[in-house]
């Protein structure tokens, strides 16, 4: 097994309930990352054979075994982001998109398990046009935020949004992400804000017109210990355990959130994941709520 070092990523739209429920510092936080594998940040190791260096840097060595081989990056991406604010208005390329506009194999998928619902009670999600013509209009005349629907979400559900999406997190929203693919992010609208020097964030309307599908809209789903499974990857939420093992015959990603955990002598800090090996115990203490995802189809 691997635990993971947690990565902060303080930003515009963040704020401070990650730093209340993780123990960490700041109050502007919008990840904890608990699993990010690219090239320039990367978590650290801090167990085993490979302590001390970074999963990015020791993903290629077991790879192949775990069926990640045509990966170049460790394919998921797992983090709590608080919405402090509503987050951009924003679209991730599909495949087709990500290999037409970025030159990229995959495009960028993602869930939501909502810890704290919205202030709002909605997230935005879909559009509103009733046809290309209207959808043309709309963006031509900057008219987003009439053209973003919205989607009722309470504390408890979980959210996947399907690539093409008009899709945004609002404020109030603290919440367990799982992301696989890309990193790749097209901005309609921000709310013209600006950062501590006064510039407004980069907008990618040329972008985000060509990854937009109006017709998508994500539904509402509930946990009621089941598994989960999109179309490359699965979640499942697990409460109250004392121990468990991986008996999937897949690498799992642990990711604790709630309660009190140790591993191999250490403590174990909520939003902070282990990497599992098939077969592999973990041995816990008291953990309220966790979190198990793990990559089912490579495409």
């Amino acid at each position: 097994m691997l635990l993971l070092k947690r990565i902060v990523h303080n930003t515009i739209w963040g704020g401070p309930k990650i730093s209340r429920l993780a123990g960490v510092e700041g109050d502007q936080i919008g990840h904890l990352y608990s699993l990010y594998c690219r090239e320039g940040i990367s978590n650290e190791i801090l167990n085993g054979e490979w302590k001390g260096r970074c999963l990015n840097d020791v993903f290629p060595l077991f790879k192949e075994a775990m069926g990640m081989a045509q990966y170049e990056y460790f394919p998921l991406t797992l983090a709590l982001t608080e919405a402090n604010e509503n987050l951009s208005i924003q679209v991730h390329p599909n495949d087709e998109a990500a290999s037409r506009l970025e030159n990229r194999v995959r495009g960028k998928r993602e869930s939501w398990f909502f810890i704290d619902a919205p202030i709002s009670g909605t997230i935005i999600n879909g559009c509103t046009c009733r046809d290309k013509a209207q959808e043309s209009q709309m963006i031509t005349q900057g008219q987003f935020m009439a053209m973003a629907d919205t989607l009722p979400v309470k504390q408890g559900d979980y959210v996947f949004v399907e690539p093409g999406t008009l899709h945004a997190i609002t404020a109030g929203s603290l919440v367990f992400e799982i992301e696989e693919g890309s990193d790749f992010t097209y901005r309609f609208y921000d709310y013209d804000r600006t950062d501590t020097q006064g510039n407004r964030r980069e907008l990618h309307i040329e972008k985000a017109t060509s990854a937009l599908n109006m017709d998508l809209k994500s539904t509402v789903k509930r946990y009621n210990n089941q598994e989960i499974k999109e179309k490359t990857y699965s979640t499942k939420l697990i409460e109250n355990i004392d121990n468990y093992t991986n008996e999937s015959g897949m690498l799992e990603c642990f990711t604790f959130i709630k309660g009190s955990l140790s591993c191999e002598g250490m403590t174990v800090p909520p939003g902070s994941t282990i990497l599992l090996w098939p077969g592999e115990l973990l041995s816990t203490s008291d953990v309220d709520l966790a979190f198990l995802s793990r990559l089912i189809t490579i495409n």
